[in-house]
């Protein structure tokens, strides 16, 4: 019964780990990392064209993903490649940071 009560416990701990995780993004660093990407994804990630996304309150694993997946050349679109490539893992989890924080994604129906 101990080595049962013993195993549940760790499974429990163990499957919690991903939870604990955070993050270390700052969202005022993104903000003032954000002026080249306001071009295209707006002042704070509302796209100011349809052929740019929004990115204001994108999930932000996947705004790190992405940022990361871009400058590892695993994502291609020549822009951002380029924009991508100087970006060291603190900026990008900084920016994610601060487009994860704006309003967004509130309205997910599809029309």
């Amino acid at each position: 019964m101990t080595h049962a009560l013993t195993a549940s416990t760790l499974c429990v701990l163990l499957s919690s780990l991903p939870l604990c995780a955070t993050a270390a993004g700052d969202p005022a660093s993104g903000q003032s990392k954000a002026a080249t990407c306001e071009a295209c994804h707006g002042k704070t990630g509302e796209s100011v064209d349809p052929n740019y996304p929004n990115l204001a309150g994108q999930h932000e694993s996947y705004l790190i993903k992405a940022l990361s997946d871009y400058r590892a050349g695993r994502r291609t679109n020549a822009v951002m490649a380029s924009f991508a490539a100087n970006l060291s893992n603190q900026d990008i989890e900084d920016l994610a940071a601060w487009y994860a924080s704006q309003d967004g994604l509130k309205d997910l129906s599809i029309k």
